[in-house]
């Protein structure tokens, strides 16, 4: 493993309130994340880009109709050649991301007889399984369509994908068999106490010199630090949190925008509007238009 891979870091993925599934649909220049791994299953369908793909200790090329199924804390990313993309500005990353709570349809998927092709499916995803180019080519339509599908249409949609890809043959297993992923080294206790004190707090006024001094770090290794552990800065988290918060106000429809957005910890309302839709892709008012 490569010093950039050992320096895993842990994401904390933004799930839109009320729902169990996130589809992403990627357009940027080349891929940027780094090594990392998060709760949630992530299924990735690349339309346009290749590279090197890193998940597990598995580490192999990928190209168009790359379609991959990533379990619950297990470590990867995807590397574009940057020098290459470079020359050639012209070319961009088109690719669907799916990911779904670890918990998605726990009780269904262990109880009843016709999902246990699923249950099989996600306990295989554990060493990241990655399906033939054939295979994916059948099912991409689908899994492109799904960004533009919402609740519950998306949900059965999105049913539809897990079972074909749950009787397929055309996959096989990216980790090695003595793969075991390991992550005590990013789950350590100081993460814990400090998200779950941000989790308490969050609506409140938190200050980054208080919150290092009360984890006895002067500011900026904690800004490293929080970083280098989440993938985010400390306000980013914060606001996604209180964004989150926002979407279960607007949709119980009990208080005002304005009202919502002091409530959440924002403080002033431009702010809240330019976050939110930074984050939601709409505004607020559209938020509870479409919901």
């Amino acid at each position: 493993m490569t010093k950039a891979q050992q320096n895993i870091m842990h994401e904390q993925v933004l799930i839109p309130d009320g729902s169990s599934i996130r589809v992403k649909w990627d357009d940027f220049p080349h891929f940027t994340f780094p090594w990392h791994f998060h709760n949630e299953i992530e299924i990735v369908y690349v339309i346009r880009s290749h590279g090197t793909r890193y998940v597990a200790d598995s580490v192999e090329p990928f190209c168009e109709g790359d379609l991959v199924m990533v379990g619950s804390n297990v470590p990867h990313y995807w590397k574009n050649d940057n020098a290459y993309y470079k020359e050639n500005s012209g070319l961009r990353v088109n690719a669907i991301v799916i990911q779904i709570i670890p918990e998605f349809m726990e009780k269904p998927i262990n109880s009843y007889p016709e999902m246990a092709h699923i249950k099989k499916l996600l306990t295989r995803a554990d060493q990241g399984l990655h399906f033939s180019k054939s295979f994916s080519r059948k099912i991409g339509k689908q899994l492109t369509s799904l960004y533009s599908l919402k609740g519950f249409e998306r949900f059965s949609a999105f049913l539809n994908v897990l079972d074909k890809m749950a009787r397929t043959s055309q996959y096989r297993l990216l980790a090695s068999p003595d793969f075991r992923h390991n992550i005590t080294n990013v789950h350590d206790d100081r993460l814990n106490k400090i998200l779950n004190y941000i989790k308490l707090n969050y609506t409140e006024k938190i200050l980054l010199a208080k919150l290092a001094r009360q984890f006895e770090m002067n500011p900026s290794s904690f800004s490293r630090y929080f970083k280098l552990k989440t993938g985010k800065t400390l306000i980013e988290y914060i606001n996604e949190l209180r964004i989150r918060y926002a979407c279960k106000l607007l949709q119980d429809n009990n208080y005002t925008i304005s009202q919502i957005c002091f409530k959440c910890g924002f403080n002033n309302i431009s702010n809240f509007n330019r976050f939110f839709k930074e984050k939601m892709k709409i505004t607020p008012k559209e938020y509870i238009e479409t919901n």
